[in-house]
């Protein structure tokens, strides 16, 4: 099939804003989740092949640079394709538009296709039909693997609850944006607004399970490390570079 940029409008809604009229970062993941769910679809991978076949989409990585947040009822454009194809990992592009035209934001991400029942990745030519990519990387990211933190400055606690949990099961990739996110406190979080972000997935978070944030805080840039609190298994590792409002 013929491959192309999929594009889809969003209308920023009061209630996926913060306090600061930004839209929340949970919600730009949750876009970029569904651009790509749509587009998968129509390229004949997306959700139904993977639910007749046995397998899920999950995501391993993603590198994103944000010049700003979209606002409070801005009409945003999102763009997404494939870019890469690995041995059973999937590159994928997004980038967001502003009201004016202007790129506000550009990410890069990785995705595994898993065997569903034995939750173990599987070749990607082995199991999908043929598809073309577009070669065009926003970001040239090997998502490099993300450094031990050197300290721990601050702990947050969370918990498994049922609306975390998606499709696959397991908790949701939003989720862990908004977990790190929290880690740095109300006052910081006030004054300050996400330039960068890396996330490199580890393992399912599953409902029930209380989970441990970890952050060291290097001044603007914040790394962050998700564990089950019982275990001290690492689910997910961030780092986030911050700028001030």
């Amino acid at each position: 099939m013929d491959i192309y940029k999929i594009e889809k409008e969003y209308v920023i809604r009061t209630y996926e804003c913060d306090r600061n009229e930004n839209l929340r970062l949970p919600t730009l993941m949750n876009i970029f989740q569904d651009i790509a769910d749509s587009h998968a679809s129509a390229m004949g991978i997306g959700l139904d092949y993977c639910l007749r076949n046995g397998m899920a989409w999950v995501g391993s990585n993603y590198h994103l640079m944000l010049e700003r947040l979209p606002k409070m009822h801005e009409k945003i454009k999102v763009l997404s394709w494939p870019s890469a194809e690995k041995k059973i990992g999937a590159l994928r592009e997004f980038l967001v538009l502003g009201e004016n035209g202007n790129v506000i934001i550009k990410a890069s991400s990785q995705w595994i296709l898993i065997d569903a029942v034995r939750r173990r990745p599987v070749s990607l030519r082995e199991h999908l039909p043929s598809y073309q990519i577009i070669a065009e990387r926003l970001i040239e990211s090997d998502f490099v693997k993300l450094p031990e933190l050197k300290r721990i400055d601050e702990t947050s606690d969370f918990f498994i609850r049922f609306d975390d949990i998606d499709l696959n099961n397991h908790v949701n990739n939003a989720v862990y944006l908004l977990w790190a996110s929290e880690a740095v406190g109300i006052d910081f979080r006030a004054k300050h607004k996400p330039a960068e972000i890396e996330i490199a997935f580890k393992k399912e978070g599953l409902y029930g399970e209380n989970i441990r944030v970890e952050t060291e805080i290097d001044n603007l840039t914040t790394l962050h490390s998700i564990k089950v609190s019982d275990s001290g298994q690492e689910l997910a590792k961030l780092r986030l570079r911050w700028t001030e409002l």
